[in-house]
């Protein structure tokens, strides 16, 4: 099923497209927010003078510390009075990014979900039950307009409270679950434990994005739930879920959206334009958004692109699944490493269940990293006694040294019981960093 015949258009279609709405951008953003108008004259760029959509690579770049200087309502390009909801971060390391929206771009997003909800599996008539955390994330109520857009019947459960969607699941016999897969993985867990399988649920398909994950975690999920495992892309500062989703044909990839969104990969530190297939910075310009374009955001997100049609039709350009964030890359005795490559490695080591966190630790001014992981109910239970210690501290060595050899990594590793480490329900904390705290 296509929803929009963009997703099916040649690259000569598409592009005239695109760099008609990027005129339409940089001419309203140069008019009405000063932050870009200023930015725009320093580079000598006027908007009229944009033909080619080569060019958008001479327009200045936007970053996460310029949407918190503009806090809070800095970058809107329209007036509050047409300002019909905002979404922001949590500003967990600052103050918080605020996103605004007119109604206008609101039903833009709707229609952009329903798309990636179809390209996931979804179909009219369908329920689908939404385990993303409702408020100032944008992932519950994006989703929720995509479904309704779609037609769907909508269940907004948002996170946590593990035994009411346990329960609505079995009573309201959805077809597609959404949230972000490490809490998936939480909810399976608990069905089990409870004596329920998720496999004997109505459930078909997975919405599953908002933290980088592995095909590993794919497979697992899939294994648990009996489902096709998809993920979604988005971020607030773009506009939410919904600018890419990977398609339940081929699960090879994430369909941009190029109707809406400009896609760009660079090299985080030259800021030079990669070619296709090369994993670099993720960035984005927004092409229909009223009440707060964005001009070459820097998302902080490491993938590819590649320009292919796939097997669904689609021929829209692809983005590959993200594999972590620049910030998030860890340098461990000079070897360059991100959480999600870790986490594909343990998943095949089966004495562990698939929770671990990565803790950041000082020792002598030397930056160290500890890896905390779980074993396995089965291993947990199979070892009691004399030998569970040796075994435990075989099993540590064994999981260092598999690190090494695949990741090129030296990790201390330690192995706790079953449920020690702390469970996620809605986006999960993989690494904790101790260094410079101050310890009273």
């Amino acid at each position: 099923m296509i929803l929009h015949e963009v997703e099916t258009a040649s690259r000569e279609v598409v592009e005239k497209l695109q760099l008609s709405r990027l005129k339409e951008t940089v001419k309203l953003v140069y008019k009405n927010v000063p932050f870009y108008k200023e930015k725009l004259r320093l580079k000598g760029i006027n908007p009229e003078n944009i033909v080619d959509l080569e060019q958008i690579k001479g327009l200045p770049f936007t970053t996460k510390k310029d949407l918190r200087e503009q806090y809070p309502f800095g970058l809107f390009a329209v007036d509050q009075q047409q300002i019909v909801r905002v979404h922001a971060s949590s500003g967990t390391s600052g103050k918080p990014t605020v996103v605004g929206y007119t109604s206008n771009d609101i039903q833009m997003w709707s229609e952009v979900v329903a798309r990636a909800i179809v390209i996931g599996g979804g179909q009219p008539g369908d329920c689908l039950h939404n385990a993303y955390g409702y408020g100032l994330f944008t992932g519950g109520l994006g989703l929720h307009y995509g479904s309704e857009q779609l037609g769907m019947m909508t269940v907004p459960v948002s996170g946590g409270n593990s035994d009411r969607q346990i329960l609505l699941i079995q009573d309201f016999k959805p077809t597609i679950i959404c949230g972000t897969p490490s809490y998936m993985l939480n909810l399976a867990e608990k069905m089990e434990k409870a004596g329920i399988d998720p496999k004997a649920t109505s459930l078909s398909y997975g919405i599953f994005g908002a933290e980088p994950w592995s095909e590993k975690m794919r497979e697992r999920l899939e294994k648990k739930f009996n489902i096709k495992a998809c993920d979604i892309y988005g971020l607030s500062e773009v506009i939410g879920p919904g600018v890419a989703m990977e398609c339940h044909e081929a699960q090879d990839g994430l369909h941009i959206a190029e109707d809406h969104f400009f896609v760009e990969v660079i090299d985080p530190y030259t800021l030079e334009n990669l070619p296709d297939g090369e994993e670099g910075e993720l960035v984005f310009t927004s092409l229909t958004k009223e009440a707060m374009p964005i001009i070459r955001y820097r998302t902080g997100d490491i993938a590819s692109v590649r320009r292919e049609k796939c097997v669904c039709g689609r021929t829209s350009i692809k983005m590959s699944r993200v594999k972590g964030r620049v910030d998030d890359m860890l340098i461990i005795r000079g070897v360059n490493v991100y959480p999600s490559e870790i986490e594909h490695h343990l998943l095949t080591v089966s004495q562990l269940s698939p929770h671990y966190q990565l803790h950041l630790k000082q020792n002598h001014h030397m930056d160290v990293v500890e890896l905390q992981v779980e074993m396995s109910e089965d291993f947990f239970h199979s070892v009691r006694g004399d030998l569970q210690h040796k075994r435990v501290h075989f099993l540590a060595k064994e999981v260092e040294h598999l690190l090494k050899n695949a990741c090129l990594v030296s990790i201390h590793v330690t192995v706790q019981k079953p449920n020690s480490l702390p469970r996620s329900e809605g986006k999960a904390i993989r690494i904790v960093d101790h260094r410079n705290k101050v310890v009273n």
